[in-house]
């Protein structure tokens, strides 16, 4: 019996210690999925939930761009850019989760988002909604900035539609990209087939897709 007890007590530090690694590994594979400055998901976190969200029912993904971004960036410096970023993902974040979503940072002012949507009507009002959420003021070291946002919008049925993450991405970033153009606050697909060409999985016009010096800012 002692020496069962003995063996148990040298183990205990062991298991415990085993314990603390296995924490500090889930936290820094956590921390690897989000974005260190706004804390949303990065990409991989990102496709990965919204599958499970995209298989459940009826739901859409959207692509957003904020708009004036640059601008503030440029004139205010990296501080106010930063701030302007911190206050998106905080909206965003709020806003998916009052609507059983998911967002993430794609990276520079470019976020997407995916939530469950019932109807037409449920996509328009859920698009209105997250337009005046991005539209309000952010206050910061005595600065208002006014951002606003483009924003792309595709809807999915997993009863009749067979697309993934990534393609419906594409056809709500062409949406996004025509929101911009057209100075509309959002747009939405009315099919999932993509109405642009892709250079390298993104679509034409893009940054980084031009093959001379000369490129399209989305």
């Amino acid at each position: 019996m002692s020496q069962t007890l003995t063996a148990l007590s040298a183990a205990l530090p062991l298991a415990a210690g085993w314990s603390l690694h296995i924490l500090r590994l889930r936290r820094r594979i956590e921390a690897a999925r989000r974005d260190p400055l706004t804390g949303l998901l990065t990409r991989d976190g990102f496709a990965e939930g919204a599958a499970r969200v995209l298989a459940r029912g009826r739901s859409a993904v959207y692509v957003i761009d904020l708009d004036r971004f640059k601008e503030i960036n440029d004139t205010h410096g990296h501080a106010a850019g930063d701030a302007v970023l911190r206050a998106t993902g905080l909206r965003l974040s709020r806003w998916a989760a009052d609507n059983a979503g998911m967002v993430v940072r794609l990276g520079g002012d470019e976020f997407a988002a995916v939530a469950p949507v019932f109807s037409r009507e449920d996509l328009l009002r859920t698009l209105a909604e997250l337009t005046e959420v991005l539209e309000e003021a952010v206050h910061t070291d005595g600065h208002v900035f006014t951002v606003g946002a483009s924003v792309g919008a595709v809807a999915y049925d997993p009863a009749t539609d067979a697309a993934d993450v990534s393609a419906l991405l594409r056809v709500a970033d062409e949406q996004m990209y025509r929101s911009k153009r057209g100075g509309a606050p959002w747009m939405n697909a009315l099919h999932l087939t993509p109405e642009q060409a892709t250079v390298n999985g993104r679509r034409a016009g893009r940054r980084g897709t031009a093959a001379s010096g000369t490129e399209t800012a989305a």
